[in-house]
């Protein structure tokens, strides 16, 4: 069997391939599925880390700040531990990135807090002198669309059954219902904030961009 298989390049390249590939199908794929399953503790966002993500995706900050840190030393120092796959079982889509004009921001949420990132919006040399890094005052006036990111938090828990009713998690239940837990996490966010016209706003049941892409960085961990 073997002597005719030297004898016969191309039916042994063949019987490689075959080999390699059910290795692969045995070894490899199921292995590759585990490591893409949501790891212990890893939540959907919540409705206001939505619309906060939906900002971020508004504003383009993914032209500049990637969301994967690779296994090297070099960022593993500066950012933390490096990415793993079933950390974005819930990313639609995924915001990797392909270029770093600023920091990585996969787990900004462990160092940066809401108050530096409320002066880092409004003036980033504030805060990183020399940054280059434009202004956002818009996301001081404009308001976080809710209603859109309830409807995507709704669409990917039927379609990917993505587990909103877990411990710890708000249920989606109805639009009131969400605004309702979009309102009260606002409100947590707004009172370690100094610019009273947010503050204002969300008393009063509003809630700024700001806001909520402060709820989603802050959720980067």
């Amino acid at each position: 069997m073997f002597h005719w298989l030297e004898k016969n390049p191309f039916f042994f390249a063949v019987g490689v391939f075959l080999f390699v590939a059910y290795a692969g199908i045995v070894q490899i794929l199921p292995n590759f599925a585990k490591q893409s399953q949501p790891l212990v503790g890893t939540k959907p966002y919540t409705v206001l880390e939505l619309a906060g993500k939906n900002v971020y995706i508004k504003d383009n900050c993914m032209s500049c700040h990637s969301q994967m840190i690779r296994p090297f030393k070099s960022e593993t120092d500066r950012y933390g531990a490096y990415s793993l796959s079933g950390e974005y079982a819930y990313d639609r889509p995924f915001l990797w990135g392909s270029k770093r004009t600023g920091p990585d921001l996969l787990r900004v949420g462990n160092y940066r807090t809401t108050d530096w990132h409320e002066n880092h919006m409004l003036d980033p040399t504030s805060v990183v002198p020399g940054s280059i890094m434009p202004k956002y005052p818009h996301q001081f006036e404009n308001l976080a669309d809710i209603e859109t990111a309830y409807a995507e938090a709704l669409t990917v828990k039927k379609v990917f059954n993505t587990p909103y009713d877990q411990e710890g998690m708000p249920p989606l239940g109805t639009l009131e219902e969400a605004k309702a837990h979009a309102l009260a996490q606002a409100k947590k966010i707004a009172a370690d904030m100094k610019t009273q016209k947010v503050k204002d706003a969300v008393a009063n049941g509003q809630i700024p961009e700001i806001v909520a892409i402060i709820a989603y960085l802050n959720s980067l961990k």
